[in-house]
């Protein structure tokens, strides 16, 4: 069985990884997450997720590569074709979530799975990706609000200054697409991405 590589330390991605009932070793891909000009948000989000698994499997030992499967993934909110990203301090968070409050905006998760290509002669990685947008909407927020959530610490390292998972779920009040998207990895597209290159899930040995 090849070993599988999470291109990432974040705690959310390892517990749904860990969820789907992998073995896997995590090691964060240190890459430039800046935003290229005229880049638009699902370019952005799927360079990312590449570039991360393929900033692994590079640092590997070559004759390592027929063992390893890397996978990599990055997820932006996206509002009126702007990616918002993590708030630098308590301003920006309130400001993006005043923009957030009473509308309906995007979040793209997009995943990237780099492994050797079997059927090639001169030991190829392959690298095929998954992108999934979801539509998340809030309710009205005011400000006493946001500044109380801020103080919880949570929307520090988050892509749009919440996590749905956390205490910031409670401003959702319709999502539209997939939950474990918007938290940092599709359940169901990562299963099929990693049986495509010869990596089952649990249920597939059950």
């Amino acid at each position: 069985m090849k070993q599988l590589i999470l291109a990432s330390q974040s705690p959310r991605r390892k517990a749904l990884l860990t969820q789907l009932g992998y073995q896997f070793i995590t090691q964060a891909a240190d890459i430039n997450e800046s935003v290229k000009p005229n880049e638009n948000a699902k370019d952005y989000v799927v360079r990312l997720a590449i570039e991360k698994a393929q900033g692994i499997m590079s640092v590997l030992p070559e004759q390592k590569h027929t063992q390893m499967i890397v996978l990599g993934a990055d997820t932006c909110v996206v509002l009126d074709d702007e990616i918002l990203g993590k708030p630098a301090n308590e301003a920006e968070c309130i400001a993006t979530l005043l923009r957030l409050s009473n509308k309906e905006h995007q979040v793209l998760t997009a995943i990237a799975v780099v492994a050797e290509d079997q059927n090639s002669q001169e030991h190829n990685n392959d690298v095929i990706t998954k992108l999934v947008e979801t539509q998340v909407q809030f309710k009205s927020l005011t400000v006493d609000e946001i500044k109380a959530y801020w103080r919880t610490g949570e929307p520090c390292d988050k892509a749009g200054s919440y996590g749905i998972q956390g205490i910031g779920g409670q401003f959702v009040t319709t999502i539209n697409g997939s939950y474990s998207a918007v938290v940092g990895l599709p359940l169901y597209e990562t299963v099929q991405l990693l049986e495509h290159v010869g990596l089952p899930s649990s249920l597939s040995n059950a």
